[in-house]
């Protein structure tokens, strides 16, 4: 399969700060590749390193085996959707992507294709500072796709769309795959892109943590099983939990989930040393759990407890 980005040991260091620190990826010509991370975690970095709009402190990002000021005509190759600020708020949107056009040398002829492309043809001629945040994302992505690019980056692009729109974006992106073309677009929400990309590539804390197809991802999501449960009773249940040991992280401060655990377990559990029970829920790992776990370690860090290791369950609810 054909590398469209490549990645290999990439760093940047702001004085002390690491904000990228030893990344390595690639992106796939004709697949979606979901660039995902919490805020804060350096993707935005990472995509302005790989236009050449940041300095690299160390390694390389190259596209089609270049780097980007070195690609000849960059604008008919990357199409690139960082952020919906940058437009004059005074002039129109059809302004804005004609003196685009002229400055790549484009026909002009993009700007009314783009603009039908993005669904914005019927207010080509209104000011950009009159746009929506969601009306600006599009008139971004049409930027992009002004010199008919075969490989897009795009940042956080469901930003300010509603879901229609949403559902629009999810098309556009698929289709661009189907016709060959390699997408990678960034956000910190895997639930925003799940349905629409084929990889993944997760960082936290500007270090690659995960790379994978998304079906090798869910398949991991399916291995993962556990108990929740809601008690009045959360500090009594925590400490004989402590004592089996088990495996244990708490979601709510009166939830906590038991990684590994069975119904037939923790029944006979909880009746052995009397806890009163509000939930009792069999749970399997969803794909947004296992991205919270890689990315975090919790679902919810502010609650979060340290990892007890792991739970030694029997089989037989008997012998607990």
């Amino acid at each position: 399969m054909t590398s469209a980005i490549e990645v290999r040991g990439l760093s940047k260091r702001f004085g002390s700060v690491h904000a990228v620190d030893d990344l390595s990826f690639e992106v796939a010509q004709g697949r979606v590749t979901g660039f995902l991370g919490p805020n804060g975690s350096g993707k935005t970095t990472t995509l302005r390193m790989l236009l050449g709009l940041v300095s690299i402190t160390g390694g390389s990002a190259t596209i089609g085996g270049k780097r980007y000021r070195d690609l000849d005509h960059p604008i008919r190759h990357v199409g690139a959707a960082l952020e919906a600020t940058s437009f004059h708020p005074t002039r129109r949107a059809e302004d804005h992507l004609k003196s685009v056009a002229l400055a790549g040398g484009i026909p002009l002829r993009r700007v009314g294709e783009t603009l039908e492309l993005v669904g914005l043809a019927d207010v080509a001629r209104r000011r950009v500072g009159k746009f929506s945040l969601g009306m600006r994302q599009r008139l971004q992505l049409a930027t992009a796709l002004l010199g008919e690019p075969e490989i897009l980056i795009l940042d956080e692009p469901a930003n300010g769309l509603d879901p229609q729109g949403i559902q629009w974006l999810r098309s556009f992106i698929r289709h661009q795959a189907e016709v060959g073309h390699a997408v990678l677009v960034s956000s910190h929400l895997l639930a925003e892109v799940e349905e629409t990309v084929d990889d993944v590539v997760i960082i936290s804390e500007g270090r690659l943590v995960l790379q994978s197809t998304l079906a090798d991802m869910a398949a991991q999501a399916g291995t993962g099983t556990g108990m929740r449960i809601r008690t009045p009773e959360l500090d009594r249940l925590t400490r004989v939990l402590d004592a089996v040991p088990a495996g244990w992280r708490l979601t709510a401060p009166d939830t906590l989930v038991i990684d590994g655990a069975t119904p037939e377990w923790f029944g006979h559990f909880a009746a052995q040393h009397q806890i009163v029970l509000y939930e009792l829920v069999q749970e399997k790992s969803s794909l947004e759990d296992v991205f919270l776990q890689l990315t975090t370690g919790f679902a919810t860090p502010e609650l979060a407890m340290p990892d007890r290791g792991p739970t030694p369950f029997p089989t037989d609810a008997g012998t607990a």
